[in-house]
């Protein structure tokens, strides 16, 4: 079986403040598959450390009010075409995040509140027939 996870997760330092979200319950879930690590924002060219960035009406900005929708896309892009390129089976992402959030998201203020969403890459890849978790539901 080969997976796609969001790199973070493995333990590379390339969320927005430039840790990582590492989980051990995922590392041993992976043992004997496959893995294959994407970063769709580090794929979009954003920097490591970067401002946070959130969806607001569909659409991705960063904390300081600047649209950066068309840029994430570009990251989204590359990301699945990796999914595709590398026939993976399964995708398991980070939660809340709002390039991998799978069933929740960040609201857009900044704010720390959650809501029901999905994350741009999740939707991508949801989109494109992929099978796709949230690291929680593991």
């Amino acid at each position: 079986m080969k997976v796609l996870v969001s790199a973070c997760l493995m333990g590379r330092d390339c969320k927005y403040n430039g840790g990582n979200n590492y989980s051990p319950r995922l590392a041993e879930y992976l043992k004997g598959k496959q893995v294959v690590e994407v970063c769709p924002e580090v794929l979009a060219g954003f920097p490591i450390p970067r401002p946070r960035i959130e969806r607001v009406n569909g659409r991705v900005f960063n904390e300081f009010g600047q649209d950066v929708h068309d840029a994430c896309l570009v990251g989204v892009e590359k990301a699945v075409d990796i999914a595709k390129s590398e026939g993976v089976d399964l995708a398991i992402l980070q939660s809340r995040s709002p390039s991998c959030g799978v069933n929740e998201i960040y609201d857009g203020t900044f704010s720390g509140v959650r809501i029901a969403g999905q994350g741009v890459f999740a939707e991508a890849l949801t989109k494109a027939g992929f099978c796709v978790l949230d690291v929680e539901d593991l």
